[in-house]
């Protein structure tokens, strides 16, 4: 199964970068400045050639979420929701709430 293209450094194919790299590090994320997935924040910042921009609260409706495991594209609010992926039931890393604000305004 062969989703969208993930930039950055993947280390495997469902999404792991060689930042975070756990079972759980199965999400990337498509990022509001240029459309592109990349699996985390410091991938964007190493090879992407521009600063990151969060997606407004009003875009939430946005499938702006790729599931690794299955390559489902997730609605920003049904992510931000879950912990786990509602297509596959594979779990997401809880600590990823730590970065929201990374990529989601709140």
């Amino acid at each position: 199964m062969t989703g969208p293209r993930v930039l950055g450094p993947t280390v495997d194919d469902q999404t792991r970068c060689v930042h975070y790299r756990t079972p759980l590090d199965v999400i990337a994320i498509r990022f509001a400045c240029c459309g592109e997935f990349y699996p985390c924040h410091a991938c964007h910042a190493e090879t992407a050639g521009h600063p990151a921009e969060q997606w407004p609260v009003a875009e939430r409706d946005e499938r702006a979420v790729l599931c690794g495991v299955c390559k489902a594209t997730l609605t920003i609010a049904d992510y931000l929701e879950a912990d786990s992926c509602p297509e596959c039931g594979a779990p997401f890393n809880p600590g990823c709430t730590l970065h929201t604000e990374l990529y989601f305004q709140v």
